[in-house]
């Protein structure tokens, strides 16, 4: 199930290459089947819901805002609008996800995107020693640790649920 496996989609290998770039060692595995759900992939791994980096992408005033939450957490768009001081949130449609990540909705991963995107992450991922996000394609994963994505995403702490 957890067997690294030679990128073979561009979207894994950008992933890929952005952890070897900044020094992080984490391999990208591929799962056996897609995990659209933070459930799924907990259930997969064989961890806890809350351990899964939901990568969640927003539009902020046409701008696409990417928030890491924890897969316990349902998004509060109105607490993280005001926590950034924007008018409101709205979900990103899949075209939209699509032309600012180059990443299909469900395996969006937190790096490896076409352009920087300004990321906020959820506190609650800080209370474990390993976290899991997704590697560009919904079969694809990768272990991490928060302050380790923290710091590779340029990512914002907040509270978002």
């Amino acid at each position: 199930m957890l067997q690294p496996k030679a990128p073979v989609h561009p979207n894994v290998t950008a992933v890929q290459q952005r952890l070897a770039e900044a020094g992080v060692e984490s391999t990208v595995v591929i799962l056996d089947e897609g995990v659209h759900t933070a459930a799924a992939a907990a259930a997969a791994l064989n961890v806890e819901v809350g351990q899964i980096a939901n990568s969640l992408i927003f539009e902020v005033a046409g701008e696409p805002l990417l928030v890491l939450t924890s897969g316990a957490h349902r998004v509060d768009t109105a607490k993280v609008a005001t926590a950034i001081g924007a008018a409101k949130l709205k979900r990103a449609t899949p075209e939209f996800v699509k032309e600012h990540t180059g990443q299909p909705i469900g395996g969006v991963a937190p790096i490896g995107h076409r352009q920087p995107i300004k990321t906020l992450i959820d506190a609650e991922l800080s209370k474990f020693d390993v976290i899991w996000a997704a590697g560009g394609v919904p079969a694809a994963v990768f272990e991490i640790s928060y302050e380790e994505l923290r710091k590779l995403t340029d990512a914002i702490e907040v509270e978002v649920a």
